[in-house]
């Protein structure tokens, strides 16, 4: 493969900034120098930044491709093609695609499209479509009667790197508070006090029969094949009790501070979404990223349902007290990538792969991705 050497570029590695270059052969980096560089045939990046691929553990995106409104599904092969140009777009090298197996709306899109979405991950990947990394990260819908059928489908995909344990119920962990649950439930139509009622009920009565009987299988399973779990929503003592006492290595989207302080002593990497540090706050009204971020309780960044989030959140990350943009890029590289088992990316350092951004920052202040890198090789 061709030499690639990046000079005059603002190199930020996990643990500080420089002005310097990065060689770059047979999709390592083999070398990072202080300083510019004379050598011909550098590329001059005139003060960009220089950072590390990003790393996404859990993102929605896809979904929003694979039902773009309402009733309407896509084609799932153009929705993968898409999806996997904007995570180049926003800088993301390796993405974990989170397919949500359980659908608690029976017939929902989530049903009719996991099976789909799985099958053009494989196809998209296989005819060398992709311009990143992808990889898959099952989201299991506790609750739902099918969930366990499902899993069993792609327990041993060669793809799949994550599995998270959620449960939706309303009335706990995400949707503590109905009125919020409610206005979610509305998006797309309206209930009456009754309907909305039943479909309470209906949704605690899956609960009750199906929830813990699942996890303790999935639980199971995925220590048997050695695959990383990650608990969702936890909010109380007792919900980070129960992931450690599984097994569990990640504590997405903690929705208070005591959860948090919870996973941190339990030695949980501690997952928040971009879109809540970008917007200020939770959209379900639990604890802000920025809230836990300034309590050191921060180790992940998911861009969630927006990929651009991931980059941006970042940047603000490094402006709070007690943070530097170094720290902040460790929760969009280093950290998710170690979380899930991946030891060759992730940081701006000799042998370690060529997942490389070029960012610079326009006059609003808004970071913007110019050049994603995949081993060495242009992805965007």
């Amino acid at each position: 493969m061709k030499q690639r050497i990046f000079s005059n570029a603002r190199i930020v590695t996990v643990d500080e900034e420089f002005t310097g270059s990065v060689v770059i052969e047979n999709g390592l980096i083999q070398s990072v120098d202080r300083g510019n560089t004379s050598v011909l045939g550098a590329e001059d990046w005139a003060g960009d930044w220089l950072m590390p691929g990003l790393v996404e553990v859990h993102t929605d995106n896809l979904e929003k491709h694979l039902s773009p409104r309402p009733g309407v599904l896509w084609n799932a092969h153009s929705a993968m093609t898409v999806h996997d140009a904007q995570c180049a777009a926003a800088g993301i090298t390796t993405v974990l695609d989170s397919v949500v197996i359980g659908d608690l709306d029976e017939g929902g899109p989530r049903s009719q499209t996991q099976h789909t979405s799985i099958a053009a991950l494989h196809q998209c990947n296989e005819e060398g479509l992709m311009r990143v990394d992808h990889q898959l990260h099952l989201r299991c819908e506790l609750s739902a009667p099918d969930m366990l059928e499902v899993f069993h489908q792609y327990a041993d995909d060669s793809l799949l790197t994550l599995v998270s344990m959620m449960d939706h119920t309303p009335g706990q962990r995400q949707w503590r508070d109905l009125k919020s649950y409610r206005r979610y439930t509305e998006r797309n139509g309206r209930y009456n006090d009754a309907e909305f009622d039943a479909m309470i009920a209906q949704r605690k009565a899956d609960q009750q029969a199906y929830s813990l009987l699942h996890r303790v299988e999935i639980v199971r399973e995925c220590q048997a094949r050695g695959l990383p779990l990650a608990s969702h929503d936890d909010t109380l003592l007792s919900d980070i009790a129960q992931a450690v006492s599984e097994g569990v290595a990640m504590s997405e989207f903690p929705t208070t501070v005591e959860a948090a302080q919870a996973a941190r002593g339990a030695g949980m990497a501690i997952i928040m979404g971009g879109p809540n540090m970008v917007k200020g706050g939770s959209h379900s009204g639990n604890v802000s990223a920025a809230e836990l971020a300034q309590l050191d309780l921060l180790d992940v960044f998911s861009s969630d349902y927006v990929p651009s989030s991931l980059l941006l959140a970042t940047v603000m990350l490094g402006s709070l007290e007690g943070w530097t943009l170094p720290k902040a890029v460790r929760t969009v590289t280093v950290n998710p990538a170690r979380a899930i088992g991946r030891q060759d990316r992730g940081d701006v350092a000799v042998g370690q792969r060529g997942d490389l951004l070029r960012v610079r920052m326009n006059r609003v202040g808004m970071p913007l991705v110019l050049e994603t890198w995949l081993s060495g090789k242009r992805a965007f």
